[in-house]
């Protein structure tokens, strides 16, 4: 990995990345006095690693919404939920802000649509990065942020390997989201 103090670039993306993008994430934030980090948290594994490494931030963990893999279930098991909660982690399960009905539409008519490219477009930078924007603009619209610069931490699959800084935005202001700086992510993806 390349330890330059603009950005780390881990050599492959996943899982094996996400103790030290929590790092690198805490580390940057209190460079410059962010204290929101929403991070990308389908079972709650990576937001419960937060807990120790992110300890005194405001967290806030973004999972599928419900019907995601089964209609009318919950990605995060409940038990997992209610600890991170009791833990102070806000949890926000939410339709994906980049591609909802319109991945369905594109399914049954198919076609190009503007958000799934503008999602596509993101992913020219790594699946993380797309993850961390995507994972902003719920947490937004979920009423979990201030509206101050955050730490948006994302991945590739399971676990962290993508932190970046963003100004947020709700999805009717998306073009108003700023992505200030991307901290890590994978070079290769």
């Amino acid at each position: 990995m390349n330890m330059d103090k603009a950005n780390t670039l881990f050599e492959k993306p996943g899982k094996s990345n996400t103790v030290q993008t929590l790092k690198l994430a805490r580390a940057r934030a209190e460079e410059l006095g962010i204290n929101e980090v929403a991070m990308a948290s389908t079972t709650g594994e990576t937001a419960y690693q937060a807990l120790e490494i992110l300890a005194g931030f405001k967290l806030v963990a973004v999972t599928y919404h419900c019907g995601f893999r089964e209609p009318f279930q919950g990605v995060m098991e409940d038990n997992m939920r209610k600890n991170l909660e009791e833990k102070g982690v806000r949890i926000i399960e939410a339709t994906h802000a980049l591609s909802g009905v319109e991945r369905s539409i594109a399914k049954k008519y198919t076609g190009s649509y503007p958000v799934l490219l503008v999602a596509d477009t993101l992913r020219l930078f790594g699946q993380g990065t797309k993850v961390a924007v995507e994972i902003t603009v719920m947490a937004a619209d979920g009423g979990a942020l201030t509206g101050k610069d955050i730490i948006a931490i994302g991945g590739s699959g399971r676990g962290a390997d993508t932190a970046c800084v963003i100004k947020p935005a709700h999805q009717s202001n998306f073009f108003d989201l700023r992505v200030r700086e991307i901290i890590c992510k994978p070079r290769t993806f």
